[in-house]
């Protein structure tokens, strides 16, 4: 029994170069059909997963370009809407001012048509007042002399006369 104890137990160097060969058989076997492939699909991932970093990272450095793009655009967009702004209130307070110009001109040619049409009244009521008072006079001095004297003589006596008291 020792000895098949022993024979169990014990280094046989047939056995050992035995399971040496097979090892490197299943090795290599195994390096063929199970490692190169397992390393392959590794690989392969491993590449994915560095494209799908690379991806991002060039999505992210798009979208800081994008938003940078943006921001600058809004704050042109802004600096122009200000811009227009001001140039419409400008404009606005130009055509005020127009405005307020031309409806000054208006009543200032009002007020001189106003101021030449008192004028003319004034004259014409002048008139009138010296029509009336000719008349006057023309009866008055009729009723005084009783003497005949001429229409005409009588109205160039009292222009005459209405003349010399407006020159006073």
């Amino acid at each position: 029994m020792l000895e098949a104890f022993e024979a169990f137990v014990g280094v046989n160097f047939w056995t050992m170069i035995f399971a040496w060969c097979n090892l490197l058989i299943l090795y290599l076997f195994l390096r063929k059909l199970l490692f190169n492939p397992v390393k392959n699909m590794i690989d392969s991932r491993q590449k994915e997963i560095d494209d799908m970093y690379t991806e991002a990272e060039k999505s992210r450095e798009d979208a800081a370009v994008m938003k940078a793009d943006y921001e600058e655009k809004m704050n042109r967009a802004n600096e122009e809407s200000e811009e227009i702004l001001k140039k419409a209130v400008r404009r606005a307070q130009l055509r005020e001012e127009e405005i307020l110009h031309d409806a000054n001109d208006k009543a200032a040619r009002v007020m001189k048509r106003a101021e030449e049409q008192v004028e003319l009244e004034k004259k014409r009521a002048i008139n009138e007042v010296k029509n009336e008072v000719s008349d006057m006079a023309i009866d008055i001095a009729s009723a005084v002399i009783e003497r005949d004297v001429s229409r005409k003589e009588h109205e160039a006596l009292i222009d005459e006369f209405i003349r010399t008291m407006g020159d006073s």
